[in-house]
């Protein structure tokens, strides 16, 4: 299996190092700090490209590079009762953001039960390994930028 992110692994570790009350506790706490995605991103209406298939919560998926060429992920969570996707989407902002590329992209759609436990509705599950296949995406389409890019310069009569 290959590693996480650094900064997610972490999060990842303390989720699992704590019993399934705590750790629901911590995952409310964390959806308390969700930030949605601001206006010099994206505006309702928001598009539908965005939007994560099958999330009951009615979540959206944002990129916006960074220096040294990778993302930051912005996120917004239409379902005011939608705390795991809150959760989820505060967890990634914060542990993949500035992550790099090649490790976001190989993070696991199943990296949800290692966060939230076994305990979750098909539907739930389903929605929230979304989240994370949009970000996944996200990041798998900005590492074949970059790689068009170099090869591009690479061919270049000035390189």
């Amino acid at each position: 299996m290959k590693p996480l992110p650094e900064r997610l692994e972490r999060m990842v570790a303390i989720l699992e190092s704590v019993g399934r009350e705590e750790r629901m506790t911590m995952l409310v706490d964390v959806a308390g700090q969700f930030r949605p995605v601001p206006p010099n991103v994206a505006q309702r209406p928001f598009p539908a490209s965005h939007r994560v298939p099958g999330c009951e919560s009615e979540a959206y998926v944002w990129t916006a590079p960074e220096s040294g060429g990778t993302l930051h992920y912005h996120f917004a969570v239409e379902n005011p009762q939608g705390v795991s996707a809150m959760a989820l989407a505060s967890i990634l902002e914060e542990t993949c953001s500035s992550a790099p590329l090649d490790e976001v992209a190989d993070v696991p759609a199943d990296v949800v039960y290692r966060i939230f436990g076994r305990e979750l509705s098909m539907g739930k599950s389903l929605g929230l390994m979304g989240i994370v296949e949009m970000v996944r995406i996200a990041a798998k389409r900005q590492l074949q930028n970059v790689e068009k890019v170099e090869t591009t310069a690479g061919n270049s009569p000035e390189a």
